[in-house]
């Protein structure tokens, strides 16, 4: 038997391709209030985290009042066109699927609020895959692992019985406050030698590649893959 039972996914750059429209959304919505531009580096260092986190390096020096401007007019603008332009990763939901089929309990654990992930669900369809989402709203930002402890105690799993997916160190960082091993993929805003600093279990291209890992590792110990058997 695999010793993971739940495997909670990151969203933005994990499982949704959505760093190019993140990046495009916060430079306009810098561009839009007269503010000085971010490069795209720094944008997408800032992805996974909290929203008065990422304000705090994109807008140095700002006030309440900015800080609900940049709010409002980043929401406006990702939810009339940016958002709107980001789909699923090729092959995410075949491995969704593919995990749920193999006896996988599947979770979400993101940094972006509600408000923002249930136009994301509407539009890709795969909200009914996962038996468990927390999002920011429910816990502190990433990396404090109070979102991915919010997973595990709705879905009533071990952290030695989970597996976090995710694109950022910040998920990595999540995962180990929490207990919980890690993948890393590559799909998203974060570069390979950057990840593996964390020393992650595994790091992959994308999650289509997670599950021949899981069969692998599996497979290398002998065990079937999943909590009720191999496909």
């Amino acid at each position: 038997r695999s010793p993971f039972r739940l495997i909670v996914f990151d969203w933005d750059g994990t499982l949704l391709d959505s760093i190019a429209s993140i990046v495009g959304c916060a430079q306009a919505t810098l561009e839009r209030l007269g503010l000085p531009r971010a490069s795209e580096s720094t944008i997408r260092d800032t992805i996974g985290m909290g929203l008065r986190e990422t304000v705090e390096l994109l807008v140095p020096r700002y006030d309440e009042e900015l800080f609900e401007r940049v709010l409002s007019t980043y929401r406006h603008l990702w939810l009339q066109s940016y958002g709107q332009q980001a789909v699923l990763f090729e092959g995410a939901r075949q491995t969704l699927e593919r995990l749920r089929k193999a006896g996988y309990a599947l979770g979400v654990a993101t940094a972006k609020p509600w408000r923002g992930l249930r136009p994301d669900f509407d539009r890709t369809g795969v909200e009914s895959y996962f038996q468990v989402v927390k999002t920011v709203d429910d816990a502190p930002p990433k990396p404090h692992p109070g979102i991915l402890l919010e997973v595990l105690r709705e879905a009533e799993t071990e952290p030695a019985e989970a597996l976090m997916v995710g694109d950022t160190t910040h998920d990595l960082d999540m995962a180990r406050g929490a207990g919980v091993s890690a993948v890393a993929v590559t799909s998203g805003s974060q570069l390979r030698d950057v990840l593996l600093e964390r020393e992650p279990m595994g790091c992959l291209e994308g999650v289509s590649q997670l599950p021949n890992w899981l069969d692998n590792r599996a497979s290398a110990t002998g065990s079937t893959t999943g909590s009720s058997g191999s496909e």
